[in-house]
């Protein structure tokens, strides 16, 4: 029954951003009026945050948090039938990141312990509180500036950081992530409009994300003029202070160095064969044999998060272009099934 409770609730979450984000400035109502300032304010707070990326994040929220996609997604698990507590320490380089995970833990039937990034400290707790109204208070969870009382852990850092979380955790029960980035096959076939929507997958909250492509494999003859031309809609990115910052920084450097790169004054692609790119470059390698693009991927796949892709192009589980900020209910930071983590804790 509570489960049920929970369900409908988070339902009518989605349609609450929903209808927030239908109606303008003048029509919202005070619960709406008060979101838009937590926005507003965390965007002061951390100005990677603008309005514009948490509104499309609100978005995709919206669009997901539909009755029978949360039914599917969780007829595959079983509820626990004891409740414990789940430490989560939540990363903040996008919007929202740490939702799914606080999710996850409150429809297992567990109870999230939250310490929040201080990086995305305002809007969670709105729209938990909103779920709980919606729930009748059939939620449970809590925010805590230190984790002492828990019984398993999920935790999102860096690779340093993650060394020293494996190292305190190493008594519980955990997941423990660590840095991962995105890349983009091309097979030169590609459609302008295809190019654009893989735009969206680089550029999206600036690059910040573990999804954001940051590596581009592309066949031998292919003409990087057709990629500028189509990120061209992206243009604005560098109106942005802490993202010029950025390209004027690692601008500076190439040319010191004399490295070689290619620049349209938003982005810089450089031919290089890492997986992680500074802010504001786009690594790329040139490629004549796609098993050897594939043969890559296995090998990197501890640092990959998704690969897009045609389908054409077979590669296991690749997502379209365009996708990679659209994460479906079922999908899990570094491929790891959080909701069966929790059926077994």
């Amino acid at each position: 029954m509570k489960q049920d409770f929970k369900m409908q609730g988070l339902s009518k979450l989605g349609e609450f951003l929903h209808q927030f984000l239908q109606n303008s400035e003048e029509e919202y109502s005070l619960e709406e009026a008060e979101l838009f300032a937590l926005m507003k304010k965390s965007e002061v707070e951390n100005p990677w945050f603008t309005i514009e990326n948490q509104r499309f994040c609100f978005k995709n929220w919206a669009e997901t948090l539909k009755i029978e996609n949360i039914k599917n997604w969780l007829s595959e698990y079983q509820v626990s039938h004891f409740s414990k507590k789940v430490g989560l320490i939540l990363a903040g380089n996008i919007p929202l990141v740490g939702f799914h995970d606080v999710m996850c833990v409150i429809l297992s039937n567990h109870i999230p312990i939250i310490k929040l990034s201080s990086k995305d400290r305002l809007i969670l707790p709105f729209l938990l509180n909103k779920w709980g109204e919606f729930s009748e208070w059939n939620l449970e969870y809590q925010f805590v500036e230190k984790l002492s009382d828990y019984e398993a852990i999920i935790a999102t850092g860096s690779n340093n950081t993650a060394r020293y979380l494996e190292y305190y955790f190493k008594d519980s029960l955990s997941i423990i992530r660590k840095n991962r980035t995105s890349v983009a096959v091309l097979n030169g076939n590609e459609t302008d409009d295809e190019i654009k929507l893989l735009a969206e997958d680089i550029f999206r909250y600036f690059g910040l994300g573990c999804r954001n492509v940051t590596r581009l494999f592309i066949p031998k003859d292919f003409e990087l003029s057709k990629l500028f031309e189509n990120f061209i809609e992206f243009k604005d990115v560098v109106n942005h202070h802490k993202y010029a910052n950025n390209y004027d920084y690692n601008r500076a450097i190439y040319l010191l160095n004399q490295e070689k790169f290619w620049d349209n004054n938003f982005v810089m692609l450089k031919e290089d064969d890492a997986l992680f790119s500074p802010l504001s470059v786009l690594n790329f390698s040139r490629y004549e044999n796609m098993e050897d693009v594939k043969l890559f991927l296995n090998e990197n796949e501890k640092d990959i998060q998704c690969v897009v892709a045609k389908p054409e192009l077979e590669i296991s589980d690749s997502i379209y272009f365009g996708e990679a900020q659209n994460p479906n209910l079922n999908t899990y930071a570094d491929n790891v099934d959080t909701m069966r983590f929790l059926e077994v804790i």
